[in-house]
């Protein structure tokens, strides 16, 4: 264990050490929560206009149900269970080693990474729905990127990340076999989940390639 503690320690502080002002400012914006609010949306709307509001809807419940899930998980049961401390607080002996962003150093404890939990959640219960492998890859991509940045910003080590990752996606995976089963109880004329929906697809795959482009532009101002 202390071996395995001790690489991650080494795998954090060499990516955290390879930083910039770009890299920071585009890791910092990428990594915020609201930016995202318009692929959300397209989300929602590509939701309501294939599925309908009610089946939209349960989608939607089914959603907010593994990010709360996992949020939960990582957030409060399992951090507040091992109380590993971030590499960002101050009485962790490596924190003077870390390279922080806008003097942001998080909550005490970090592991696992509720970023990385709630980022592949919504990235695995995405790919399931639409069974598209383009948008697979981008949600995905999407995910990595997200949890990547918080080991940039000093806030996670790669444990933290690849264990947040792994509750997400096991919570996204039970929830979806769920909604499966509820879906297919109560909505009889339906259109079927895990169908292939290029158009839907591509939309969710432009708001989040556009919204990447404008942050990653956003630093250079």
């Amino acid at each position: 264990m202390n071996s395995l503690l001790q690489l991650d320690s080494d795998i954090f502080l060499a990516i955290n050490g390879f930083n910039s002002n770009w890299l920071d400012g585009f890791m910092w914006l990428f990594s915020g929560k609201l930016v995202w609010v318009p692929m959300y949306l397209v989300i929602a709307a590509v939701l309501f206009k294939t599925w309908g509001w009610r089946r939209a809807l349960c989608l939607l419940v089914a959603i907010g149900l593994i990010i709360t899930v996992s949020d939960q998980m990582c957030g409060h049961w399992v951090r507040n269970t091992i109380m590993r401390l971030r590499p960002s607080n101050p009485d962790n002996p490596i924190s003077p080693l870390v390279h922080i962003v806008n003097g942001y150093r998080g909550g005490p404890y970090g592991f696992p990474s509720c970023h990385a939990a709630n980022s592949f959640g919504l990235a695995v219960f995405i790919s399931l729905l639409f069974s598209r492998r383009w948008l697979t890859v981008a949600m995905l991509s999407w995910a990595i990127v997200t949890a990547w940045s918080r080991v940039v910003l000093g806030v996670h080590y790669p444990g933290d990340l690849i264990v947040g990752a792994m509750v997400g996606s096991l919570v996204a995976w039970g929830i979806w076999t769920l909604t499966l089963k509820v879906y297919n109880r109560y909505f009889t004329e339906k259109t079927p989940l895990g169908l292939t929906l290029d158009r839907g697809a591509l939309y969710i795959i432009a708001a989040l390639l556009l919204t990447t482009l404008t942050l990653a532009l956003l630093p250079c101002f």
